[in-house]
Formats: C-alpha cells, sequence, structure tokens
C-alpha cells in the first residue's frame, strides 16, 4: 500500500539476495517460509507479527521489504526470487493474478476464512490473493490554515499551492482520479476518466506536490508548505506524531477503500507454512492486536474483532467502512498506462 522510496537500498540487497532481513526461531531447514511484505513500520511489524509467527510454528522467516509495486516488479522478473508470500497492495495483487504468479489458494486450509465478508471473498477470487486488513483515503489539514468539510474544498481557490495529493502511481493514485471524477460529476468508468482528467488539471495548481511516499508530507506541514492533503488512514498517526494539531477527515459523501492482502507466490516450497501464515494474519488476536495505534494501525477484515473507540480511529471501520467505496482495479489497471502518461503531462507541463 505505500511507496517509500528510503527503502530503495535495501530493495537493491533484495534483488540480489532475495531478503533484506530476517527472524528465526527454528534451524529446521524443511520449515521455512520468506515474507516480502511492505517497508512501512518494519521494527513493528518484526515485533508484532512476524516474530510472534515463527515462535509460534517453529518457522525459520526470512523477509524482504519494500513498496509494493517495488516488490511485485522484483518477483515477476525474478520468479525464483525464494520468495514464499507477498502481501501487496490490491491493484498490485490483481496485477499478480494477471500475470500468473500466485498460486491457486485452497480456503479449506485457512480456518478464519470464514470470518472475511461475501466482499472480501469476492476479492480473493478476483486477485487469487487474501486480504488482511482495509484502509481508505481522507483529507489531512492544518485547521489554524483552512477549513475543510468535502472533498470538493481541495479546489478551493484559497488552497492555490497548498495541497499535496498521491501519485497516479502509489496505492491511492487511482482514488484521486475518482475523486476527481466525482467532483466532475462523471464516474472513471463511463468516460474513460476524461471528466477526471479535467477535474485534475483545474486542481493543479492548488498542488504543490504529488507524493510518492506520505513521509513526505510531515515535513511539508511543519515548514508551513501545504495547509492540506490526501492520505491514506494508515499514514495519519505518523503525521500527527510531528503534528499533533493537524485534523484527519473522511467526508460524509464518502471514502475509497484499498486492501492489503496476501498471496502464495507460485514457485513456493513452504505452501503449508505460507497457509499457516495466512491464516494467523487473520486470526482475531492478531487482528486485534496490529488495529492498536501502538502497533501497525491495521484496520481488522475479521468480522469477529471489535474495536474500543480509541484503536477505531482513522481506521476503515465501523461508519467509515460502511461508506467506503470500491474501486474496479481490473478497469484500473487495464488503463494505467495511459493514464500515467496523461497524468504526468498534466502535473508536469
Amino acid at each position: 500500500m505505500k511507496l517509500k522510496k528510503s527503502f530503495a537500498l535495501l530493495l537493491m540487497g533484495a534483488a540480489l539476495t532475495g531478503i533484506v532481513g530476517s527472524t528465526t526461531s527454528s534451524a529446521d531447514a524443511s520449515s521455512n517460509l520468506t515474507v516480502s511484505t511492505f517497508g512501512m513500520s518494519t521494527k513493528q511489524m518484526q515485533k508484532d507479527v512476524l516474530n510472534p509467527f515463527a515462535k509460534a510454528f517453529g518457522v525459520k522467516v526470512k523477509t524482504q521489504f519494500g513498496d509494493s509495486s517495488t516488490r511485485l516488479t522484483q518477483i515477476e522478473h525474478n520468479t525464483n526470487s525464494g520468495v514464499d508470500v507477498v502481501e501487496l497492495a490490491q491493484n498490485n495483487a490483481m496485477t499478480g493474478q494477471q500475470k500468473k504468479l500466485f498460486k491457486k489458494i485452497d480456503t479449506s486450509k485457512i480456518k478464519n476464512y470464514k470470518y472475511l465478508s461475501t466482499a472480501q471473498k469476492k476479492i480473493v477470487k478476483q486477485t487469487n490473493s487474501v486480504p488482511y486488513t482495509i484502509n481508505s483515503v481522507g483529507i489531512i489539514y492544518n485547521p489554524k490554515k483552512v477549513k475543510i468539510n468535502s472533498w470538493n474544498d481541495l479546489w478551493s481557490k484559497k488552497l492555490r499551492n497548498k495541497i499535496a495529493i498521491p501519485d497516479i502511481t502509489t496505492t491511492f493514485g487511482p482514488a484521486m482520479l475518482y475523486i476527481a471524477g466525482d467532483h466532475a460529476g462523471k464516474s472513471v468508468t463511463s468516460d474513460n476518466a476524461s471528466a477526471a482528467f479535467k477535474a485534475i488539471k483545474e486542481l493543479k495548481p492548488n498542488v504543490v506536490k504529488t507524493y510518492t511516499q506520505s513521509s513526505d508530507l510531515t515535513n511539508m506541514f511543519k515548514t508551513g508548505e501545504i495547509d492540506a492533503a490526501v492520505v491514506g488512514d494508515y499514514s495519519v498517526a505518523m503525521i500527527k506524531e510531528s503534528n499533533p494539531n493537524v485534523k484527519y477527515l473522511v467526508p460524509k459523501s464518502g471514502t475509497y477503500a484499498n486492501y492489503d492482502t496476501v498471496s502464495i507466490l507460485k514457485n513456493s516450497k513452504n505452501s503449508a507454512a505460507a497457509y499457516k501464515y495466512i491464516n494467523y494474519r487473520l486470526s482475531a488476536k492478531l487482528q486485534k492486536k496490529v488495529a492498536s495505534a501502538k502497533s501497525l494501525n491495521n484496520a481488522p477484515v475479521n468480522s469477529s474483532v471489535k474495536l474500543s473507540a480509541e484503536d477505531a480511529k482513522n481506521k476503515t471501520y465501523g461508519s467509515i467502512a460502511k461508506r467506503a467505496k470500491t474501486i474496479d482495479f481490473s478497469y484500473v489497471n487495464s488503463h494505467l498506462s495511459k493514464w500515467i502518461a496523461k497524468w504526468n503531462n498534466i502535473m508536469n507541463n
């Protein structure tokens, strides 16, 4: 879900070794698992997910960290990388499935699969990947400088050269295009995003940066370079830690959701351990643990998990989850290369 250039060097090493870190609890070579996952909150991921899994199941876990799209590209070009399971943003999972990189998921081997919703099970069939958390996009802003109540407020002349939006290539880049289509009153899929791109062009005078890593927003708020940004909810806690006065808003009109998913690679030789890992990822105990802001701040997909008001903050949960709309990533991915060129032509000229 999230491009992190700070992990570029790690990814260069990963291209040569297949891993950038490891967690070991057993010397038994027959019980191994290499997990490719997001390069955000790596220490917390090791502490709260990977280390406990290794200990509980006696599995030697090796780990590759990095942004979703870069790791997918690496796997595509090196199908013998040694990676067993890969965690990706939903659009990348769709691409991976279309390129036949994954093994067919046998849901009978996932005990906690029953706790997924009908919509989430549909994603499993579409992507051959299992969603383990849901996130969505909103607006984070400085209330001392600007008042924002809706997505349409982003187009206000008062925000000239004062907002940042996700680049089209990021997890929520397509969502930004959908939001622009809503502003124009024309859905992206009805006219191949023509009206949406017109709205993006109208928004351009307000955009000081199209970012690829949400960590950039922390300093931009601090220096006053921006007063508002469109951002995934998974980054809110990080931004607020350095800028406690900013507010996060999910407009009443709704938001757009993304699932982070886990898949088993076609060439994995450790399917048994992979299924244990997927089932563990969906377990109520772990889902509740990683939902905490002190952990990974991941909204649960396991329907048996109930969050406290504190843990539910800034997540796609409860009322926000109910008004989260879906993105047709099959449609998006089939048009994305042309959309990227069109986006760059608008934003770079």
